[in-house]
């Protein structure tokens, strides 16, 4: 009786530890909160989708297959998968659910299955897009060290909107996925975003506007919407550091784009630190015949900017 007792306990154990790691395998395959919900019984596995407001996240690696075209198969894998790595752990932490990778590019979105708040989730997204992109420039010099002689650069488009999510597919193999017109806006803010920079659509700007510092730029055209769609830079959290703030802006140049300060503003040309603080060397406009150069305070730019847009 004994023996038999022991026997089913060890059997049990067994069973049960193969379950956990088959568990372990299958969860690789699906973003962590799809799995959950699957798991906690919380979401069906029918073909079916809903409507919801969610954040939409693209990012995408500049010039990644012309540059590792020149690589081995094996080195590319390496970097590609350590890069996903590191970028799918930083979104997985913000609370985001992983869509998909398509080669280097990354597709998140907050808000489903499990959401905070459409404030909540919108902020959680550009906590993480600033996170990567901080992650970003550590990695440079891990590339740099594997031959990479020009760093990776990496672009960021969020959008806020509604969308169609939930099983996509056939009975025999589903997808668990957003679509519709919202997506597509994230995907061309991505792809309108300067280098290093995350583009925000101003759906996101009016729910994170008292969080993040952010500088208007030029509306962009989205094939299927008649609109223009306006966007907005990130510069960086609204408590962020000086130092925080021009290293976001980095290499960035405003061609024919007025920021108010004194007068109208027509390019931001260096950024510089001078007596202990950042700013920017600019051009100001209507000053024949090119137009006089002059200083100004980074924060002084984003603060007047931030005021002019609400």
């Amino acid at each position: 009786m004994v023996l038999r007792r022991v026997a089913s306990t060890l059997v049990q154990k067994e069973l049960g530890d193969r379950l956990a790691e088959l568990s372990d395998k299958l969860g690789r395959y699906l973003s962590p909160q799809v799995y959950e919900s699957i798991f906690e019984g919380t979401q069906d596995t029918l073909i079916g989708a809903k409507r919801k407001k969610l954040t939409i996240f693209f990012s995408d690696i500049i010039g990644f297959t012309s540059t590792t075209e020149r690589m081995e198969p094996e080195d590319m894998t390496v970097l590609l998968n350590n890069y996903l790595d590191r970028m799918s752990s930083i979104a997985i932490e913000h609370g985001g659910t992983i869509d998909k990778y398509i080669g280097d590019a990354i597709m998140v979105f907050f808000g489903d299955p499990v959401s905070k708040g459409q404030k909540e989730d919108a902020v959680a997204c550009l906590n993480m897009a600033i996170e990567m992109r901080k992650a970003i420039k550590e990695m440079q010099q891990e590339w740099f060290e594997m031959g990479i002689a020009t760093p990776f650069r990496i672009r960021m488009g969020i959008n806020t909107g509604f969308c169609t999510v939930g099983n996509f597919g056939s009975k025999q193999l589903m997808d668990y996925t957003i679509v519709g017109g919202q997506v597509n806006v994230a995907a061309r803010l991505e792809q309108n975003a300067p280098p290093d920079q995350i583009l925000i659509s101003h759906e996101t700007w009016a729910l994170v506007k008292d969080d993040f510092r952010c500088l208007g730029r030029a509306p962009i055209s989205v094939k299927g919407i008649q609109h223009s769609i306006r966007t907005y830079q990130v510069i960086g959290k609204a408590d962020s550091a000086e130092e925080d703030i021009a290293g976001s802006l980095g290499e960035m140049v405003w061609p024919a784009q007025t920021i108010s300060v004194d007068q109208n503003v027509s390019d931001a040309l260096l950024c510089l630190r001078d007596s202990g603080e950042w700013a920017c060397l600019v051009v100001l406009d209507g000053l024949s015949p090119v137009g006089m150069v002059t200083k100004v305070r980074m924060d002084e730019i984003v603060r007047r900017e931030t005021d002019k847009a609400l």
